[in-house]
């Protein structure tokens, strides 16, 4: 078997399993109620999720030196406030990562 057909097959796999793995909650949840925990975990997650991201973002920002973290902390901003504004998650962090990787490239370059 040829090294190409072997990487096919493998991201095919791959990909199955991730589809069935992502699928299974619809399946197996679809006729019957939610379990309370799943309700509360489906409620608090998100918020949990967001803000262990923003701490693992910001651990690494020097306060010491200039621009003291100019560029995470007006990015942050921008995330903070459209999604105040928007209510839109994958606008927020697509917005908010495109502002810092435009900082950090033009006005406050390492």
């Amino acid at each position: 078997m040829s090294e190409a057909v072997l990487t096919f097959l493998q991201i095919l796999v791959v990909g199955l399993v991730t589809a069935a793995l992502r699928g299974a909650p619809y399946l197996l949840f679809s006729r019957r109620p939610l379990p309370p925990v799943m309700d509360y975990l489906g409620a608090v997650l998100p918020s949990a999720i967001m803000v262990v991201l923003v701490a693992y973002c910001l651990r690494s920002v020097d306060l010491s030196a200039p621009p003291y973290g100019a560029a995470a902390w007006v990015s942050l901003l921008v995330t903070v406030g459209l999604h105040v504004w928007r209510r839109n998650t994958v606008l927020s962090v697509v917005a908010g990562t495109v502002c810092y990787m435009v900082l950090i490239r033009t006005v406050f370059p390492l």
